[in-house]
C-alpha cells in the first residue's frame, strides 16, 4: 500500500525532509516504525525505539497498534510541552 509520511520538529531535522511516500507492506503503525528504523541512517536514530516519538494517522493521534490504509497519512513528531 502507498502512505504519506510527514515528520515534524527534530524528527523533520534528524531526517532531513518534512514529508515522503512511501509503499509499505506494514499492518500497523509498530510495524511501519519498525521497516522505518531497519532503512538505518538518520530513520534508525530519529525514530529509535528508546526514543519517545508521537504518532497520528490521518490527523488523528494513535498508539502503534492503529491499524495502516492505503493513502493513509501518518504524521511522527516528539512529545511537547509549553506553557
Amino acid at each position: 500500500m502507498k502512505i504519506q509520511l510527514r515528520y515534524f520538529a527534530s524528527i523533520r531535522e534528524a531526517i532531513g525532509s518534512g514529508s515522503e511516500s512511501v509503499e509499505t507492506a506494514a499492518a500497523t503503525l509498530s510495524a511501519l516504525r519498525d521497516e522505518l528504523i531497519a532503512r538505518g541512517g538518520a530513520h534508525a536514530e530519529a525514530l529509535a525505539r528508546g526514543r519517545a516519538v508521537r504518532v497520528s494517522v490521518n490527523q488523528t493521534m494513535a498508539d502503534e497498534s492503529a491499524a495502516l490504509t492505503d493513502g493513509a497519512e501518518i504524521a511522527f513528531f516528539p512529545p511537547v510541552t509549553g506553557g
